[in-house]
């Protein structure tokens, strides 16, 4: 009898053995989930197209601005290089320090970073002159009319702009006797402003005119 009860209990751990093996086999050989595969029940997200604005070029037409001579050179006729050359040479000596204008107001628009070209003839001394050609907008070409006329500057038409200027004499403290003056341009976006002291060639500021706006 006890010989019967170790069969059935051999017989009972070779089943659950067979049946563990046979739920291990089953769970191996089932596929894999395909991961493109899309679960039942949902949906796949969909894009949300996008528009994008394509801008329209708008055509604008500026005016040409003024622009500044590249060197002293460019704004005189050979004429008058020569007579410059020959009166009250040299051209800018580092020495000059005369400014185009006495007028403060004025030069705040040079030192103010407008476009400049300086332009002297003479040596340190009691002889020469001082010129600058500046880019300037039109609210400056205003101011600078404003001041000149407010200074006493006899002012005219030329060309499309204006043309102002002064003159005085004096006595220097060695009572020698001095002519001192400024001559300005105004138009076209550019402005030439002149000082000058015993030396004023005639037609200066006009042939800087007609050479540069020429």
């Amino acid at each position: 009898m006890l010989h019967d009860r170790r069969r059935r209990a051999l017989r009972s751990a070779a089943t659950a053995l067979l049946l563990t093996s046979a739920a291990i086999l089953t769970v191996a050989c089932q596929p894999e989930p395909d991961p493109s595969s899309t679960p039942s029940g949902s949906t796949s997200p969909t894009a949300v197209p996008t528009i994008t604005a394509t801008p329209t070029p708008i055509e604008t037409q500026l005016p040409d601005a003024f622009q500044v001579p590249g060197g002293c050179e460019e704004i005189y006729s050979a004429e008058m290089i020569a007579t410059l050359e020959a009166d009250a040479p040299p051209l800018n000596d580092p020495g000059v320090t005369m400014l185009s204008t006495q007028n403060v107001d004025l030069i705040q628009i040079i030192d103010g970073g407008a476009p400049t070209l300086r332009c002297s003839w003479g040596g340190p001394s009691e002889y020469g002159l001082a010129t600058n050609v500046t880019a300037v907008d039109s609210e400056q070409a205003e101011l600078i009319e404003a001041e000149l006329a407010a200074s006493g500057f006899a002012c005219e038409s030329l060309d499309d702009g204006t043309i102002c200027r002064i003159e005085q004499k004096g006595i220097t403290l060695d009572d020698e006797e001095y002519t001192s003056g400024e001559t300005h341009y105004v138009g076209g976006g550019g402005w030439v402003s002149t000082s000058w002291l015993n030396f004023s060639p005639d037609g200066y500021t006009e042939d800087i005119v007609a050479t540069v706006w020429g």
